[in-house]
């Protein structure tokens, strides 16, 4: 692989993950406005940046030859409420002051992803797959059992986006074409209940003043700027460089949740994200460790 064509994968994926990590910075500036109504707007004013880019890549066709297969629309569909829970699930969990459960729940989702390729295609995890996989669940039962409750936002989190992930492979759409296809779908309700917020006066938009207004209408570009980087940088990077990259995202959450919006971070806490980051430690290694061994025994 061309070194110079890494370096540049290893921007642009860095520059995606960072980006969506320290994204609740930016939702924290809207505190004024709900969860739902951060969602419709982000989902309206990613509409007209999504179909640029499609039309740029020349991906029209593409789009339309697979959404010219039933199979196809319907799992599109799936995947369709799949993101829109997991994007307002998140905005929610920051509106609530719930960053670190946020965080938790993007750190188990490579090991979900694992458990889930397990139950529904019938995928064999290798035996440290399945050890990251239990000393992950200790670190959620810790939370369950010394605290009193599940973290059930982290674990529908990583759910949705594990099974969005999952049925995303299946059909056949690039990541920009088939994020196109979802908003889309979504964004008519969107638009509708915005209407109906500003009939009954309660919309943030043009109502909070020009700064929250601006705010709301850079929800496009805060959607769409993060995904084409990380569509540039998987083009470039090997898998398992990516599948470190990926943590920076819920690390960043991680920290800000915990020395910037001061959310608690208990010894019970800390036991259970030291199990997980075990957890993560192993699959990640024994990841890298099987890629080299893939890449050794295609260069005999």
């Amino acid at each position: 692989m061309d070194p110079h064509e890494t370096r540049k994968g290893l921007l642009f994926g860095a520059a995606a993950f960072t980006f969506w990590g320290l994204a609740p910075l930016y939702w924290k500036l809207l505190g004024a406005v709900s969860s739902s109504e951060l969602l419709a707007h982000r989902l309206l004013w990613a509409l007209p940046i999504l179909w640029l880019l499609v039309h740029l890549r020349g991906q029209g066709a593409d789009l339309r030859q697979a959404l010219a297969v039933g199979k196809t629309r319907w799992t599109l569909a799936k995947t369709t409420v799949l993101i829109g829970s997991n994007w307002f699930l998140f905005l929610w969990a920051i509106e609530v002051e719930r960053v670190l459960e946020a965080s938790l729940g993007y750190f188990i989702t490579p090991l979900f992803s694992v458990f889930l390729g397990f139950v529904v295609l019938g995928e064999r995890p290798r035996r440290v797959q399945w050890f990251s996989i239990l000393v992950a669940a200790a670190g959620v039962l810790v939370l369950v059992v010394r605290l009193g409750s599940l973290p059930w936002i982290a674990l529908l989190l990583a759910f949705s986006f594990g099974l969005y992930g999952l049925l995303r492979k299946t059909v056949q759409a690039g990541p920009i074409a088939g994020l196109t296809f979802e908003v889309s779908l979504l964004s008519p309700a969107a638009l509708c209940y915005l209407l109906h917020l500003f009939q009954r006066g309660e919309t943030g938009f043009l109502r909070l003043g020009p700064t929250t207004d601006l705010l709301l209408l850079a929800a496009g570009p805060v959607t769409v700027l993060p995904l084409v980087w990380f569509t540039h940088g998987a083009r470039r990077l090997p898998l398992a460089t990516l599948g470190l990259l990926q943590y920076l995202a819920p690390s960043l959450q991680f920290l800000l949740a915990v020395f910037v919006f001061g959310e608690p971070f208990t010894p019970s806490h800390f036991l259970a994200f030291s199990l997980i980051w075990s957890a993560l430690a192993l699959y990640t290694g024994e990841a890298i460790y099987q890629h080299r061994q893939r890449a050794s025994a295609a260069m005999m």
